[in-house]
Order: structure tokens, then sequence, then C-alpha cells
């Protein structure tokens, strides 16, 4: 695992396999970013010609290596692009992904230290993280010398001298980084080796680590209680579902929140198959209960003053002899009744079940994540979950949190109208599926039936940004990226700050 630490030493003294500074985009040519005044003292002031001659051009996410001269004790000097240059800072977002940039290029090395703008301790943290999540590899699979190692130690340098708020800073990044790179391992790992059953175990050793409450659900307990979504969507597989609950309590917390996750570990899309380039990466279908595990862990870590639970609904759709048909009609978890018309759509019953076991505790909110609907990936894009809601206010602020923390969201509406297909049932309550054109809202409406009066609760479709399929790019990597973790974090935070949600 990355180490991640600060340091007020100088740039110019601190010994490292390599230096990182920020340029940008002039309007006469590249020019160097706050923080690389000692490399550039080295560079005899010239610094930025050197690195104009490499072809540096100072726009987002570019690398350009250069050698130490003589007054560095690092041997490398790595320059990374943070885009137009800013008179008045550079966003945190910016920082975020120039950190990530670099730290993926110097996978190999053993210590880089971190020389970007990081006056404010908002700034320091904005550079640890970004670093640390983009240090990330996954290498359980790969043989020996097959990819480099992540950058074994990153310093984050900074001139906050005598200031706790900096070690704080990266101690916070710390926690919400690496929760966020167990999310990542979760969504990357293959799905014959993470089903519900050892998702539900790594929850319980987690627990165990940090102190949580953690209750585990299976097969036997789900049907006793009656969850049949679960138990519909895992009736196909050899692998039984799990409903999971993982619990952080703070003994001063006013407030409490749900997150509840999707997580099928493996989705085929059951009877309903989904056709060849549709499937291979359905491993990542699970990223939902991942998020929220990880925000709950992340939570703990910080000693929020707030109560938050996760609930990971686990299964895996598959096709066989027992799974579901369409036009069964399921029980759902408190009674009602869903015609299945697509068993593709399993994601919502899983969901319903979940969502309702977590009202009965009455929280202030719940929010779900979930990888839920292609219609929101052609809506919104693979950068960007919709933010859907019973009470706009709570729609907005998550929308408005989300941006705070650098993910890219929009809110969406939850028309009435189209609800009428899902009502048009002329044997069950519900049916699974409903107008062919919103269906991400449709969904949505499907979820809202589930949630118990009185409770605010929000819907986050992260189904475009969960699993990044193209090149890496700032601190994301490709494969799973731990979408919504940072935007549930901070929701958690605002929280405990409010006394209230």
């Amino acid at each position: 695992m990355t180490a991640l630490s600060v340091s007020t030493s100088s740039a110019a003294s601190l010994r490292a396999d390599a230096l990182v500074v920020g340029v940008a985009k002039g309007p006469k040519g590249i020019v160097l970013a706050p923080g690389a005044e000692a490399v550039n003292e080295a560079f005899e002031g010239k610094l930025a010609e050197v690195l104009g001659t490499l072809g540096a051009t100072g726009a987002e996410g570019e690398t350009v290596k250069v050698a130490s001269p003589a007054g560095l004790k690092a041997a490398l000097v790595l320059a990374v692009g943070l885009g137009e240059a800013a008179e008045d800072g550079y966003e945190l977002e910016a920082l975020r992904r120039a950190a990530g940039a670099a730290a993926r290029t110097l996978a190999g090395a053993k210590k880089a230290a971190l020389t970007l703008p990081a006056e404010s301790a908002e700034e320091v943290e904005a550079v640890a993280l970004g670093a640390l999540l983009g240090s990330y590899a996954f290498g359980t699979y790969k043989g020996n010398g097959n990819g480099k190692e992540p950058v074994g130690e990153l310093v984050v340098l900074t001139v906050r001298k005598g200031s706790k708020d900096a070690k704080a800073a990266v101690e916070r990044a710390a926690a919400i980084g690496e929760e966020m790179n167990r999310a990542r391992d979760l969504v990357n790992t293959a799905p014959n080796d993470l089903t519900p059953k050892s998702f539900a175990a790594i929850a319980q050793a987690a627990g165990k680590e940090h102190g949580l409450k953690v209750e585990v659900l299976d097969e036997k307990a789900l049907t006793k209680g009656g969850f049949g979504g679960l138990l519909g969507v895992g009736n196909g597989s050899t692998n039984p579902p799990r409903l999971v609950k993982v619990a952080y309590t703070h003994p001063k917390a006013k407030a409490s929140l749900a997150f509840v996750g999707k997580g099928i570990t493996y989705d085929s899309g059951g009877i309903s198959l989904k056709p060849a380039g549709h499937n291979e990466t359905m491993k990542c279908d699970m990223a939902g209960a991942a998020a929220v595990f990880a925000a709950v862990v992340a939570a703990k870590r910080l000693g929020l003053a707030v109560n938050v639970t996760a609930w990971l609904a686990l299964a895996e759709n598959m096709p066989s002899g027992s799974a579901t048909r369409p036009g069964d009609v399921l029980r759902m978890y408190g009674g009602k009744t869903v015609e299945v018309l697509n068993t593709d759509a399993e994601g919502r019953l899983v969901l319903a079940d979940a969502i309702v076991k977590a009202g009965e505790e009455n929280p202030d909110v719940i929010v779900d994540v979930a990888t839920l609907t292609g219609a929101m990936v052609l809506a919104l894009g693979t950068r960007t979950f919709g933010v859907m809601a019973n009470n706009d206010e709570l729609r907005e602020n998550l929308h408005a949190l989300a941006g705070e923390v650098g993910e890219q969201s929009w809110p969406m509406p939850l028309p009435a109208e189209l609800k009428k297909g899902m009502t048009d049932s002329t044997i069950a309550d519900l049916a699974n599926m409903g107008e062919r054109m919103g269906g991400g809202l449709v969904a949505g409406l499907f979820l809202k039936e589930f949630v118990a009066e009185g409770i605010d609760w929000a819907h986050l479709d992260i189904a475009g940004p969960a699993f990044h399929e193209s090149a890496p790019f700032g601190y994301t990597p490709k494969g799973g990226t731990a979408s919504a973790v940072r935007t549930l974090v901070r929701f958690a935070e605002q929280t405990a700050a409010n006394g209230k949600a």
C-alpha cells in the first residue's frame, strides 16, 4: 500500500526518486505553478524554458520528465499539466487530477514528492487524495514482473509550517482514498472470486478491523424473512444471495443515514440474457454496494458524529432451471408484489427489499447507489451519475455536494406520468418494467414505491462512471472508479456538522 505523508521541507533538500511540479498554459506559453520555486531556482530560473523545449504545453494531465540539475537531491523532475493558468488559485479538482496523473506516471518509483500548489489545508488534501487515487493499481491476477508497482511513498510538500491542519488533511485524504481503493478492488475482482458470500465475508472482516457492527442474512434467513426480490434474482445461481448490514454509530450522533447499495456480483441478465458485447464487464454491477460499504468504513475512520448504516443487497443474476422467468410474480419484503417482465431489470428488485428493510430503522435519509440503467448512460454519458429524490432540496444538495468533491452528477426528475407503465400490471401491484423512453427515471420511480412514508430518499444511478473502460485520466484508472464514495462521505460530514440531514 502506498504511504502518504506531508512535509514542510524544501523541495531542493528532499531525497526522493522524483519531484513533481505543476505547470499551466499561460497567454505566452508555459508557466510554473506555485510550489515550483525551489525547483526553478535549481534550474537557474529556466525550468519553464527547458520544459517548453521538451514539448511541455501545460495541458491538463500532460506529463514531461527532465533530469534534475545538481542543486536537487531528487534524481528526476516531473512536470504535470494543470490546464489553463489561474491567477486566483487552481481549482481543487485540477489539483487532484494533476497529482493523480503524476502518481500514475511515476509507477515503479519508491518515493515521490509533490510540490504542487498546496498552501491551504484544502489544497493539501486535494493533492494527497489525487496522488493516492492516481497511484492505484489492481494486480491481484498479474504474474511477477507484469506491470510496475505503485509508488511506494508519496510526500506532499506544503508551506504551512507549524500547522496541524495540513497533517489532518493528509490523514483525511488517506482515509477516503484508501476506502475508495478498497471499493475499486472489489469492483475489479473477478466474479468467480467475488460472490455474495465472499463479499459478505469481506464486510465482516472490515467490521472486525474497524469496530463496525456487521449482520449477514443468508439464503435461509432471507427465505424466512420474505425477501422475495433478493431471492428472486439469486434463485438462478449456485451462489445464493446475501443482505449485509454494516453499521457505524457515534455516541454524539443526532441524525442517522442509510446507504443502500446494489450488489449484483455478476449480471448475465438471467433468462433475459444479455447479448455478447454487453456482459463482459458485468462484474462491476456491484459497484453501488462497494460504494456504500466504503463510505461507511470511511465515516468510521473519520470519526464523524453521525450514525451511518450500509445495506449491501448482494446476489448473482444467472440463467438456469431455477431462475426467475419473465412473467413470474415476486412477493417483495414488506408485502408488495412485482410482476417480472424482464429479468435483466434485476437491480431494482434487490434494492427494493433492502430499501424497505432500511426504512424499518427510520433513518433521516435513505440514499441508494446503483449501476442501475443503461438509459442513464445514454442520457448523461460515462462520467456523470444521475441524482433523483422524493425531496427536491435533498436532490439539489447531493448534486451540489458531488460538485464540491469533484464528482460529476446531474439532477434528474421523477415524472409521475412514467409510473403508469409499471402500475398497469393486471396480476401484481407493480411490474419491474415500464415506459421504454426515460428508462432511468422509470427505475427511480419503481424504487420510490418502496420508500416508507415520511423518509427522505435519494437515488444515485452510477451506471456511467462506476467502471471506466477507456484510457486512464487524472486520478481515474481503467476499471472500477469508486464512484459516489466521496459524495456519500461528504453528505455524512455535512449531516454530522449540522446535526441533521
